[in-house]
């Protein structure tokens, strides 16, 4: 109870922002075709987006970009548009009242997703995601599966169905991976983590990971703000950094699920300090 009133404070607190009054649904996940296959995901609290096949090679990442926000209305849609009527991404990387685009993925696991990690190197999928399938969608919840085809890594041949759920008021998403493998052996070390940018503080248990770190792309507009990530891997097998990474791991059979939650905030939203930003991690 405690941690829902501390929530139903956090989100109230810049409630409204944007088109306030005009949206019944809290939730969206979807393909975006006209912006180089992204899927894109957002409740009322934190917006990602996923890169798909358009985006191969520039770049081929699994990393989940952040897109940061400052109150509870669904923005992501609004900046589609933005870019389409200007045709330039850099329309999104300029926060025009809502938040924007100032976190830099790369090749990584970016703001919470997961890879093999094999002598101590992320072995990444050699495409983005490729298809997608909508499991559940409600005004409250959203539910979907990106598919990631077979790529092969240190005579592994291994596939990967992620499946994401998104519900309203939780600042947490919900992961559920589903690696399948064959290999010399019948087991792989999966890690689920954050990659490290100009780091200022962080948090690190035997379940769960937070940073507080720099906005980490002002390509397109300086930015002074902060960006806190984390991730919760309840059945962890340890805690690391490694690979320019803060690492949840844990070993698996293939077709073993694999579960964890990852969250975002920018300080110029909903929680301005790390304190704040890790004791709501510690909690959830």
């Amino acid at each position: 109870m405690e941690r829902l009133l501390y929530l139903a404070l956090v989100l109230g607190l810049l409630a409204g922002c944007g088109q306030k009054g005009t949206q019944e649904r809290k939730v969206n996940a979807r393909e975006v075709p006209e912006r180089a296959d992204d899927f894109v995901f957002e409740n009322d609290f934190y917006c990602y987006r996923a890169y798909g096949k358009a985006l191969e090679g520039n770049p081929t990442s699994p990393g989940f970009d952040v897109w940061v926000k400052n109150c509870d209305s669904l923005v992501a849609e609004g900046r589609y548009a933005r870019y389409m009527a200007s045709g330039s991404d850099s329309s999104y990387h300029k926060d025009h009242g809502n938040g924007k685009d100032c976190y830099k993925v790369s090749v990584s696991l970016g703001g919470g997703a997961s890879s093999p990690l094999i002598a101590d190197t992320l072995r990444f999928p050699a495409t983005n995601y490729r298809s997608s399938e909508i499991l559940e969608s409600t005004p409250g919840t959203v539910s979907f599966v990106l598919h990631y085809p077979a790529w092969e890594a240190c005579g592994y041949s291994i596939s990967l169905d992620k499946t994401i759920t998104v519900t309203a008021g939780d600042p947490f998403a919900k992961a559920v991976d589903v690696y399948s493998f064959t290999g010399p052996s019948d087991s792989l070390v999966i890690a689920a983590g954050l990659v490290r940018h100009d780091v200022v503080q962080e948090l690190k248990g035997p379940d769960r990971i937070a940073l507080w770190e720099h906005a980490s792309d002002t390509s397109i507009e300086p930015e002074d703000g902060m960006i806190g990530l984390a991730l919760i891997m309840p059945w962890a097998d340890s805690t690391t950094i490694a690979a320019g990474h803060s690492l949840c791991v844990r070993r698996i059979e293939s077709g073993e699920p694999i579960e964890y939650w990852f969250s975002s905030v920018w300080s110029k939203g909903f929680i301005d300090n790390p304190d704040d930003w890790f004791s709501l991690v510690q909690e959830y």
